[in-house]
């Protein structure tokens, strides 16, 4: 579901669903920037309005409003799935299960010049890196807090600091997950030693930047941009559906548990990786649900037990308890 706010100037040549077919294409292209990286979204033409009016299953228009000769309204677009899903797997394109995340970011700053490092204070990434933000991020970034301690600590090995193990510092938080992102600033060129460290798993990437004057304002950003679209990247991959994986399960319930049936029926309505569900029989014993998932059985059951509903294997069926 996409919510955005749509605008137009009130002129003799105004016609709202023009000012609609463009919110439907806003919200597209940030629903396609929310679930593929950003390598796979060069793969994405823009599709036809006739084509993506295809894909959407509702939309809302309200608080519809004129302000000095502007149009303005809340646009809601409700997506199919399944059709967004075969939209891409059409492109070759495996989308990500759009997760957001909570993320601690320790970005230090190194002058190679006299091998200084700065952490909070003279530490431009310190200090702005959440000031600009998509709607279609899905990570969100937690800094430390200042602790001169952290800065002596760091400045103590700051000879050794690609080495340096953080974990002291990072388990300060309550945050499963981290980035430690050291900027080495030489003149006009920076070189970045991103350590991302996400559902367990360590992945080192390097950027160079030359010709940078962070001090100016569309530099930083630029270099700020790069590295977050890095991030969102591997946040996507680890995240990815693979939709060439059609795993088959059929499920059993009572049919006299009616609450159970629709507890099952919404979770699997609500589930990225399920491409598909429907019932395969039923009598007055039991419903029988046959179900395409693209993922493994583990990661169903998994999926399962987050929504409350246990599962047990019988006669190679699997039952709700």
């Amino acid at each position: 579901m996409s919510n955005i706010e749509i605008s137009s100037p009130f002129e003799l040549n105004f016609e709202k669903n023009n000012v609609i077919d463009k919110g439907f294409q806003t919200s597209f292209s940030d629903l396609i920037s929310m679930i593929t990286t950003s390598g796979d979204r060069k793969k994405i033409k823009i599709a036809s309005i006739k084509e993506l009016k295809g894909m959407i299953d509702s939309f809302t228009i309200s608080d519809e409003k004129f302000i000095n000769n502007e149009y303005f309204a809340n646009l809601e677009t409700t997506f199919n799935k399944k059709k967004i899903l075969k939209f891409l797997e059409n492109k070759n394109i495996f989308p990500s299960i759009p997760k957001r995340n909570k993320i601690l970011l320790f970005p230090i700053v190194v002058e190679t010049k006299d091998n200084n490092i700065y952490l909070f204070n003279n530490n431009i990434f310190y200090d702005k890196w959440n000031d600009q933000k998509n709607s279609y991020d899905l990570l969100d970034y937690l800094l430390p807090s200042e602790d001169i301690e952290d800065l002596i600590e760091l400045q103590r090995t700051s000879k050794d600091i690609e080495t340096y193990d953080f974990s002291n510092l990072i388990n300060k938080y309550d945050i499963k997950d981290s980035i430690i992102l050291i900027i080495y600033k030489e003149g006009n060129n920076i070189r970045t030693l991103s350590k991302i460290n996400l559902n367990n798993t360590l992945k080192i990437q390097n950027k160079n930047y030359s010709k940078i004057d962070i001090v100016n304002v569309d530099d930083f950003y630029n270099v700020v941009k790069s590295l977050k679209q890095l991030y969102e990247d591997q946040w996507k991959k680890n995240n990815e559906i693979n939709t060439s994986i059609k795993l088959p399960i059929t499920i059993s319930i009572n049919s006299k548990k009616t609450k159970k049936i629709v507890e099952l029926e919404q979770a699997l309505d609500s589930l990225d990786l399920v491409s598909d569900f429907n019932i395969l029989n039923f009598n007055s014993e039991n419903i029988q649900y046959k179900i395409t998932y693209n993922g493994t059985p583990n990661i169903f059951l998994n999926d399962m037990r987050e929504k409350n509903l246990e599962l047990e294997m019988e006669n190679n069926i699997w039952t709700i308890k």
